[in-house]
């Protein structure tokens, strides 16, 4: 389990720990996922550089989407890891499973499925609907 049941109490100093190792395996493994997109991008890179005589149109447009692709999801794993990482400092500071919003526990359940949420569903809902 990822949080204690009881995530509006404190927490034990092995169940923080706990929570910390998970969120910091989540973490490595958005690093090393990074790691391996940055050097694909850079073999694709390679690979259009020395690829270029006789391109169309279409061949121009594919390699532009196959890199605007690339920056996504570069853009979408730092985005994620960060999260993470952010988590992980709430952890440090005793806010971790806390809503940021309206200061009220995280359900559990929803910790489970997203560790690194950083507010209640009720808070979220209200966000996403501002946002639209």
């Amino acid at each position: 389990m990822l949080v204690h049941d009881t995530v509006g109490t404190a927490r034990t100093t092995a169940e923080a720990d706990q929570i910390r190792a998970s969120l910091r395996a989540r973490y490595d493994e958005l690093s090393a996922e990074y790691e391996q997109a940055v050097a694909q991008s850079q073999v694709l890179r390679l690979v259009e550089v020395g690829d270029t005589a006789g391109d169309d149109q279409a061949d121009s447009g594919t390699k532009t989407a196959e890199r605007d692709t690339a920056q996504s999801l570069l853009r979408t794993i730092l985005d994620r890891r960060a999260q993470f990482e952010h988590a992980l400092t709430r952890l440090d500071e005793g806010t971790y499973g806390f809503c940021e919003g309206c200061t009220a526990p995280i359900p559990v359940e929803r910790l489970e499925i997203f560790p690194s949420a950083t507010s209640c569903v009720g808070c979220k809902q209200t966000r996403e609907r501002r946002a639209a």
